[in-house]
């Protein structure tokens, strides 16, 4: 969708990446189709040699900020250097949605 297309963009041209992965969790969510609010990307960037995890996000954020101000309701990042999606070039599923009737019951 034009969301999907808009943060692949935003992402290439803040972090050059050797491999992008824009994935759209939104099914996933029980919105209705075509909502576009939940997404997870797969970066894999020379950006991020010598950074910490939490400055990688920063970077990612930093990229998609008028987007998660908006329409963009999650994000599931990761974030690698070459080196380490050579060493273990996976994208892990989406996590469980617990939103909406699948909240976690606390006890209190």
């Amino acid at each position: 969708g034009p969301l999907a297309r808009t943060i692949r963009a935003k992402l290439t041209a803040a972090l050059q990446p050797t491999h992008l992965e824009v994935r759209d969790d939104s099914p996933l969510h029980g919105g209705p189709p075509g909502a576009e609010t939940h997404f997870g990307v797969l970066v894999v960037s020379g950006r991020f040699s010598g950074l910490s995890l939490l400055q990688r996000h920063r970077l990612v954020h930093e990229a998609l900020q008028a987007e998660l101000a908006g329409p963009l309701h999650a994000l599931q990042v990761i974030a690698r250097t070459p080196q380490q999606w050579q060493s273990d070039p996976q994208n892990p599923p989406a996590p469980p949605c617990l939103g909406g009737s699948k909240r976690e019951q606390r006890g209190g």
